[in-house]
């Protein structure tokens, strides 16, 4: 019946919590419950009246609000809520402490390196879940499809999800959204490397270090993705779909291959690719011009085939169809607008026009890169600008929607991935607040975090290795098949998804309602997935919080 954040809540952070029962319960009789907050001593720190109910719209259910954003001790303490005259419900023990947002950062982060492909991950840097160099892809063939001869070096690269296929589309937004958190954490740096609270609990130079390596590692694999004549091929991946084995295993059971190109791929890679040149000029300038060199020979590409389609193949690895083209151009032309002042005005202001933002980030709809790229850029005010105010009502938006929801949510659908939504959803809120400062914009997507971290209908938080209630059992290729019991630490389950895709091989959702549409099961691979654009723009979200 207690909703909360499981893992726990920084000091200065806003507390609140939730109580929820069916519309049948007598608590719906003109009784107001009150709470107490309990100490790990057993003694009562706080005690407040909840607020009056709502109703929650996908779950059915009575929703009270309880708040505790004054009380600021570190320690350990559970929720007490008085349900009736003798009667109560309690939370589990969750802490207040400054270092919860840093160690949630770290961990989320530090998942991207167990998705490496083709490289060995040493005991000493992954401790229990140590493997072996797998899926070289350094001498793989093209697919029939593309009536091409000869081998490709595909080398390096993150597995996209729970399968092992590697995908440049996904891959582009989710280095973007890293990327993004790159540029943050450098201009902090910048600043005083502290937050602005000044209890900032984080090595920061460890982390920017630790950042850009894990990027970097991404981006090399682009490189080699891109062809001769400046196209852009658009996945690896298996001929067939893997079973849950090691990928040492799937390397010795089937061959691998090369797909593409396409003018989405292209496009990605070129957003993507002269972002990273505005990251890795100052740490690394050599590498930083070959990535804008790449980027442009990409888009010239591009303009030269505007409408190359995606391979229609989804034999061992994941479609990620998409017709439209506009947003990719955006980004593209506005992210190379901002490193190299090249004359793309009036293409821009036509982009702007046909491409308004979105309340996030999206592998399909990339035109809020484009937004945020000239929201950044210092070349043109009027652009600049023009774009900060359009985004500023984006976040006034989904202020707004968060506000009418009973669990503080921007989304009006759960659907697949919808944890990557709400995590971008908040992203876009952090951004926002760094050149329109709003203390709205800050607790609105700290309030979307929590329902990340356990303050949702399912009582669970989605992060592996995060809390008591973290997923067991993803739909994870490596965590069913390495041998260690925990899986690995710091995935994103993708949450609540109402259309419930996998019916078929018989899950167990707790109930039919669309907000009660996940469960810890491997099968669900349909609500117990991990991605890793979900992951970039928790990653994202976390560092903008934490840096402050």
């Amino acid at each position: 019946m207690v909703r909360y954040n499981h893992v726990g809540y920084a000091p200065a952070s806003p507390k609140v919590f939730l109580l929820v029962a069916e519309p049948t319960s007598f608590l719906g009789n003109g009784f107001v419950p009150t709470f107490e907050i309990v100490a790990e001593d057993g003694l009562v720190v706080y005690l407040a009246a909840m607020s009056e109910k709502s109703t929650c719209t996908y779950t059915d259910e009575w929703v009270w609000k309880g708040d505790f954003t004054g009380f600021t001790r570190p320690g350990k303490f559970k929720i007490r809520v008085y349900v009736g005259w003798d009667g109560y419900v309690e939370s589990r023990f969750f802490e207040i402490a400054e270092n919860i947002t840093p160690k949630l950062l770290i961990s989320t982060l530090r998942s991207f390196y167990f998705q490496r492909s083709g490289v060995e991950l040493p005991v000493e840097q992954a401790g229990k879940w140590a493997r072996p160099a797998a899926h070289l892809d350094d001498c793989i063939e093209f697919h029939p499809s593309m009536e091409r001869t000869g081998t490709w070096n595909a080398h390096g690269g993150w597995y996209d999800a729970g399968d092992y296929g590697k995908y440049i589309v996904n891959g582009g937004v989710s280095v973007a959204t890293l990327l993004l958190a790159a540029e943050y954490a450098e201009k902090v740096a910048d600043l005083s490397g502290w937050n602005s609270s000044g209890k900032l609990v984080l090595d920061l130079p460890l982390f920017r270090k630790n950042l850009l390596e894990e990027i970097r590692f991404e981006l090399e694999f682009f490189l080699r993705m891109q062809d001769t004549d400046g196209g852009v091929f658009f996945k690896v991946s298996p001929i067939r779909w893997d079973g849950f084995v090691m990928p040492k295993e799937s390397d010795e059971a089937q061959k691998r291959q090369i797909l593409g190109k396409s003018t989405t791929s292209t496009l990605n890679f070129a957003g993507a690719l002269a972002q990273a040149h505005r990251v890795f000029k100052q740490v690394d300038p050599s590498f930083a011009q070959e990535c804008l060199s790449a980027a442009i020979r990409a888009y010239s590409w591009a303009v030269e085939n505007p409408d190359v389609t995606y391979p229609h193949n989804t034999e061992g690895s994941g479609g990620y169809g998409d017709e439209r083209y506009d947003d990719e151009f955006f980004w593209a032309r506005a992210m190379l607008f901002r490193e190299t002042a090249d004359d793309y005005g009036a293409v821009l202001l036509s982009d702007m026009q046909k491409c308004p933002p979105a309340f996030g980030l999206d592998w399909r709809d990339t035109q809020n890169l484009g937004w945020i790229a000239l929201a950044l850029q210092s070349h043109n005010h009027e652009l600049r600008e023009r774009a900060r105010d359009t985004l500023a009502a984006v976040a006034d938006e989904i202020v707004r929607l968060a506000r009418e929801d009973a669990y503080g949510l921007s989304i009006r659908r759960f659907v697949w991935g919808s944890n990557g939504d709400i995590a971008n959803h908040a992203l876009t809120l952090f951004l926002v607040n760094a050149w329109k400062p709003s203390t709205d914009y800050v607790d609105c997507a700290k309030t979307m975090l929590d329902f990340i971290f356990g303050k949702n209908p399912v009582d669970r938080c989605f992060v592996t290795g995060a809390a008591w209630s973290s997923p067991k059992f993803l739909h994870h290729r490596i965590c069913h098949s390495d041998g260690v019991d925990e899986p690995i630490p710091g995935l994103v389950a993708g949450g609540i998804n109402a259309d419930r895709q996998d019916m078929h091989r018989f899950p167990h959702y707790p109930a039919p309602q669309p907000g009660f549409s996940y469960t810890d099961e491997k099968v669900s691979f349909a609500s117990n997935e991990t991605a890793i654009n979900w992951n970039a723009p928790l990653v994202a979200a976390l560092c903008f919080e934490c840096l402050g």
